[in-house]
């Protein structure tokens, strides 16, 4: 028999913790850099400029990488599930066996089908047809993202089902799927891909500017990267706000624990409508030792009244409510790191009017190009926290309101905890490790190797000319039966 707190239960979650956060690193840049290389590719076609090409080529290499540490990495997520959660996977496989299959078939295999010739089809065949192959392993990669989203929002507001002799039974469809933490969920995430993506591009845009390498080239990726994010940045904080809404409705202990907001009313009987901005939580799980709070800005930002009520984690038991030290610091970093990129954002543009933007004089600006480099990294400790304070706040359910952590947890001895621990962390290092080896590696690379488009598409475009206006014509050859000698 498993206890709810026992050391076996902590490994497993911590086991987890570190396969998705590895995992997240990855998936992200993935789904938003396939769209952006998209309209790189789009641009280059209807302008004719090289430049646009070279940077697709430069970047697609980044996107390779990463897409393959991310398949590596989803190899060992999927694995852990039966490891470390067998009777969890084996409760939810009525809803989860369909909506993973949804996601091989229309996604995975969809994606497959098309990134080889997305990857190797330059100068194989014709130029709309790429563009094509790289549109496709865009909506791929978002159709993939949507089903692992409905499944783990449907763990956040489990709707549409009936636990029955130990199994999820789905009920309805329709509400399973479209669950009340996805409507805001999956665009909050895909939202976070495309600002992450944005400032991985920018960010080594900026690093090359810096360093006075092909400087006029990415200078011409940073103006309209800075004005895309321009509009992306304020649309994320906006989305996060309705997720933020939509969780003190669905999910009020975790939001409860996100706020550190233990008391719901005041020792007067007023609604405690304050917004703790720094929060020490007691050892019993029921009050704060120290915090600096801002009134009626909890009542703003949740119910967007002056006084509105917000409930508070002395409205539930107490083996009912999340820890609350990860959500609530969490849940501010990435609430800051939201606002510090919009400001980026701003300078960049404000910048931009100002007529500061030619390689020339962004390099007098060295300040805010280090912004825009540092504004890399930061997206993957937004995306990381977000994570944590959606799954940490979600406890001690694995299946919100239905199963507690404990029910589903494998029943496996601290050494064999132990033992999986250690070797998925060296796995996941060793695929970062690798990773940023060869990131390091194109980096110093450039641009400077990347061929010019008509070494690949020109010979073909005249044969595609010769024979009607169509692509490389297919030869077969003669096969023979006896080697020539």
């Amino acid at each position: 028999m498993i206890i709810e707190n026992s050391l076996p239960v902590l490994l497993s979650r911590l086991d987890f913790a570190w396969i998705t956060t590895m995992h997240i690193l990855w998936t992200p840049l993935t789904i938003g850099m396939s769209w952006l290389l998209f309209v790189l590719e789009i641009a280059w076609l209807r302008t004719g400029d090289e430049r646009w090409y070279k940077l697709n080529r430069f970047f697609e290499k980044i996107f390779i990488i990463n897409f393959g540490a991310g398949v590596a990495t989803g190899v060992t997520m999927e694995m852990a599930f039966g490891i470390l959660y067998g009777p969890f996977s084996q409760a939810v496989g009525p809803f989860f066996g369909n909506i993973l299959g949804f996601e091989t078939i229309t996604a995975f295999m969809y994606e497959a089908g098309f990134i080889g010739l997305m990857v190797f089809g330059w100068g194989k065949v014709s130029k709309g047809m790429h563009a094509f192959a790289t549109f496709n392993v865009g909506l791929s990669s978002s159709l993939s993202a949507m089903w692992i989203l409905v499944a783990n929002s449907w763990m956040q507001t489990p709707n549409g089902v009936v636990l029955k002799d130990g199994l999820f039974q789905v009920t309805n469809w329709w509400h399973a799927i479209l669950n009340d933490n996805f409507i805001w969920g999956f665009p909050h995430m895909w939202m976070a891909t495309l600002e992450l993506s944005l400032f991985v591009m920018a960010g080594v845009s900026a690093w090359f500017i810096l360093k006075n390498r092909n400087a006029d080239l990415f200078t011409k990726m940073l103006k309209p990267t800075l004005l895309a994010l321009l509009v992306v940045t304020p649309l994320q904080i906006f989305i996060g706000d309705s997720v933020g809404k939509d969780v003190a409705d669905t999910q009020p202990t975790s939001l409860a624990a996100m706020e550190g907001h233990y008391h719901t009313y005041l020792p007067d009987g007023k609604p405690n409508t304050s917004w703790n901005l720094i929060a020490i939580p007691n050892a019993n799980n029921d009050g704060n030792v120290f915090q600096i709070s801002i009134p009626h800005v909890l009542s703003l930002l949740e119910t967007h009244t002056w006084n509105g009520v917000v409930k508070g984690l002395d409205h539930y038991p107490v083996q009912d409510r999340p820890d609350v030290w990860v959500p609530f610091y969490s849940f501010r970093a990435m609430v800051a790191i939201g606002f510090f990129l919009f400001f980026v954002a701003l300078w960049g543009n404000w910048l931009r009017l100002r007529g500061k933007f030619n390689a020339q004089a962004l390099r007098q600006h060295p300040w805010f190009l280090r912004a825009v480099v540092f504004s890399a990294f930061l997206p993957y400790l937004a995306i990381w926290t977000g994570w944590w304070v959606r799954e940490i706040g979600r406890q001690p359910w694995v299946v919100y309101g239905l199963m507690r952590t404990y029910e589903g947890v494998s029943n496996m001895s601290v050494m064999q905890e132990v033992v999986w621990f250690a070797g998925y962390i060296v796995f996941e290092l060793v695929v970062w490790a690798g990773a940023w080896y060869f990131f390091s590696r194109v980096i110093a690379k450039g641009v400077d190797g990347i061929a010019p488009s008509e070494t690949l598409f020109h010979h073909h475009e005249e044969e595609g000319s010769q024979a009607g206006g169509g692509h490389v014509q297919t030869t077969f050859a003669k096969p023979t039966l006896k080697p020539e000698r």
